[in-house]
């Protein structure tokens, strides 16, 4: 339980696991597991358990970055620097929106933008020096699984085709969101 309360900033120089070792491997089959399950079921429902399970995935990512800092207030850690202002964080919301509101534009967004960066994020992961019992540990794996297998449930559901056309408006929502976070 000593390590649980540590973060990147507290973890000092320490290797927590490393890239494609035993710890690593148990959580990207833990990702494909998950993923396959949620995909499966959405492509089997109706619209309305689809609008249901996009609303829980995402009640679940908000619950996990609650989590997240909740852990830090009562460690007394929290910093700005945990705001849910990067770029994972803020998929969150772009979630929240489309587990309502599903539009074209977001559905790409979610291809052409979430489904690389969140599969970077579980591939390469920069939280290496956290041991696999601190609590920063298991928000991100389990904060980027959910981020990855969100949209990539929309993709494989057959409700959207990729455009291409809307790569440049795709990329124009993300600088939208970019310069007031890179202000705050």
């Amino acid at each position: 339980m000593e390590n649980f309360w540590l973060t990147t900033e507290s973890a000092g120089r320490r290797v927590g696991f490393v890239h494609y070792g035993t710890t690593h491997m148990m959580w990207l089959i833990a990702f494909a597991l998950f993923t396959v399950a949620v995909c499966l079921l959405y492509r089997r429902a109706d619209e309305k358990r689809r609008r249901w399970l996009r609303i829980a995935l995402v009640c679940l990512l908000f619950a996990d970055e609650l989590f997240k800092v909740m852990c830090l207030l009562i460690s007394d850690q929290f910093i700005p620097k945990y705001l849910p202002l990067h770029l994972c964080s803020i998929n969150i919301f772009v979630f929240a929106v489309h587990a309502v509101k599903p539009s074209k534009l977001l559905d790409n967004f979610l291809y052409t933008i979430c489904i690389p960066a969140s599969l970077a994020a579980l591939l390469f992961p920069t939280w290496t020096k956290l041991p696999s019992d601190s609590f920063m540990h298991i928000h991100s794996f389990t904060v980027h699984i959910l981020l990855a297998a969100y949209p990539i449930m929309i993709a494989t559901s057959g409700e959207f085709r990729p455009d291409i056309r809307r790569v440049p408006k795709c990329l124009l929502l993300l600088v939208g969101m970019a310069i007031p976070v890179y202000f705050i």
